[in-house]
């Protein structure tokens, strides 16, 4: 792809697509990633490839819970790995816990490409600026220091099976908080009914993912991470959470948009 003026309306969609296909090319993605991420971009251009005014304050809801939890963990699959690997490597740095690659079609391959290309970001992390009012000199310890787990497939999500069910002892297995961006509904479900806190990001507003959550941001994954890095240094607290009111927030959103067709 030429080069994208910053004048074009939808330059950081075009941007997200050419990352996906690339990263298909290189054996990071599964075959269905590229239909996954067509599914979301059609409820973004519903709510106008912006990120809601409800969808930040399920941002903060998720920042403070997942900044309370005593072991949270960030799921990662390879759409997300792709599209917001940086800030969620960022984002485990602030709260201080590991990320876990968790992918649906999992093989060796898949899994080594992913966990290396999240290491390489790692690095890259480490040597960014780090969040405002941290120490200049702590910051690439903190973040060299954030575990990247999935590759000792030594852990089990009960209530699923076969290769599905696989995840890290030390990670989603252990954890009492899961970040999962775009997760898929049988996870999800699994994960709630083991007690598990479950905060996810899905441009679908319908989806069971959405509705099993306890908190959802519907959101595309880039612009929510990167608010979340934001939202966890500003010392958000916990509220009396109404996920069932932020999902039809959003449907609000995409029903208006309706009215923007001319007549």
């Amino acid at each position: 792809m030429g080069e994208i003026p910053d004048s074009h309306p939808r330059k950081a969609s075009l941007l997200a697509r050419t990352k996906l296909t690339e990263a298909a090319a290189e054996g990071l993605l599964a075959e269905s990633a590229l239909i996954a991420h067509g599914r979301g971009e059609a409820f973004d251009y519903l709510l106008g490839e912006k990120t809601s005014e409800s969808a930040s304050l399920a941002i903060h809801e998720t920042a403070a819970r997942l900044l309370k939890a005593e072991r949270a963990v960030i799921s990662l699959n390879g759409n997300t790995t792709v599209l917001a690997g940086e800030q969620a490597i960022r984002a485990a740095a602030i709260i201080g816990c590991p990320v876990e690659v968790n992918i649906y079609y999992r093989t060796p391959e898949r899994m080594e490409k992913l966990i290396s290309a999240l290491e390489n970001i790692r690095l890259k992390v480490a040597n960014q600026d780090p969040p405002v009012g941290w120490d200049d000199s702590q910051w690439p310890e903190i973040v060299n220091s954030v575990d990247i787990l999935g590759a000792d497939a030594d852990g089990l999500i009960e209530g699923l099976e076969g290769p599905r069910a696989i995840c890290s002892s030390r990670g989603i297995e252990a954890a009492d908080a899961v970040l999962v961006p775009l997760e898929d509904g049988d996870r999800c479900e699994a994960l709630v009914a083991l007690g598990k806190q479950v905060l996810v990001i899905d441009l679908n507003p319908l989806s069971r993912t959405a509705r099993m959550a306890h908190v959802t941001i519907v959101d595309e994954v880039s612009r929510a991470m990167t608010e979340l890095c934001s939202a966890l240094v500003e010392d958000p607290h916990v509220s009396q959470w109404d996920n069932g009111q932020a999902l039809r927030d959003a449907l609000a959103i995409m029903a208006q948009a309706s009215n923007q067709i001319p007549s």
